[in-house]
């Protein structure tokens, strides 16, 4: 088992690159995780890592070992797993981080979690651009594309935007019957907490792109602030369809303009840290979000 472990201390070292990383991800300090590399490293004789001053690379003997470990404990778990009858149902801690807005994904993680009792849920709630291997992430669900060359990803479905507002401040306003009409509006804005910028408003005529200086009314970092907003008649605002699904058919908001003034189809994604030896736990995760989040 000490050998394991200290196979285990090595997997994190390579993973995150780093000895004081990797002790707050296994609760060690860096010196005791660099004695352990160190002592791993005289035991097979071979050098594991490039060290310097600011950085730590994979040596070709450290990759090779590297893909040996994960084969290794891949083995392990599953054999772990088949006596335990993990198998058949995945149990231990899963780390998950989602946005902000994954409130409304939570009929999905909460059947999720009937189906599979043994699997602990430890949720974060989050729209920063998260460190998924650094911060010791089982698997992360965002919105947009995967730029993270250390992850893998798989779609869990697409969804668009609507344009709402609720049925008084239309009566007191007027409908905007075109995306120009908005300029007379007030614009209840999103913005995005990794870049500080607002997010654009999909508009569009004849499947061409339609840019328009809208009024900034009101902004937040999150979509709950936007719907109680819109709901109280303070403006318009622009959020996925999910997001405002069950105020517009208990009819608090009103669905603006139609599908041929709105252009882009946003995409769920969940990704995890690249290792071809995936968890059951994780695996059943993945499958179970890409099943169930968008039935019907």
């Amino acid at each position: 088992m000490d050998k394991l472990g200290t196979l285990g201390i090595f997997i994190q070292v390579a993973e995150v690159g780093s000895f004081v990383a990797a002790g707050h991800r296994l609760g060690l300090s860096g010196s005791a995780v660099g004695k352990a590399i160190a002592r791993l490293e005289d035991e097979l004789r071979v050098r594991l890592f490039n060290r310097s001053t600011r950085s730590m690379a994979l040596t070709e003997e450290g990759r090779f070992f590297l893909e040996a470990c994960w084969r290794i404990q891949s083995e392990y778990e599953s054999a772990q797993s088949r006596l335990s009858n993990a198998q058949l149902m995945p149990s231990g801690q899963l780390r998950v981080s989602l946005p902000l807005a994954g409130m409304l994904l939570m009929p999905t993680i909460s059947a999720f979690m009937q189906t599979y009792p043994d699997i602990n849920l430890d949720l974060d709630f989050s729209d920063r651009l998260v460190d998924v291997i650094e911060e010791g992430f089982d698997a992360v669900i965002r919105t947009g594309e995967v730029r993270d060359t250390r992850l893998m990803s798989r779609k869990l479905g697409t969804f668009r935007h609507r344009i709402v507002a609720a049925p008084e401040y239309l009566m007191a306003r007027g409908h905007p019957q075109a995306p120009e009409d908005l300029l007379e509006h007030r614009c209840l804005h999103h913005r995005f907490a990794n870049s500080g910028k607002l997010e654009p408003w999909p508009l569009a005529r004849d499947g061409d792109e339609v840019k328009l200086d809208l009024p900034v009314t009101t902004v937040a970092s999150t979509l709950e602030p936007l719907i109680y907003l819109a709901e109280r008649s303070f403006g318009i605002t622009c959020l996925p369809a999910f997001a405002v699904a069950a105020e517009v058919a208990e009819g608090k908001l009103v669905s603006l303009l139609d599908d041929d003034y709105l252009a882009d189809t946003g995409t769920f994604r969940v990704l995890w840290p690249t290792n071809r030896y995936l968890s059951p736990k994780v695996r059943v995760f993945v499958d179970y979000m890409a099943t169930n989040l968008f039935a019907g």
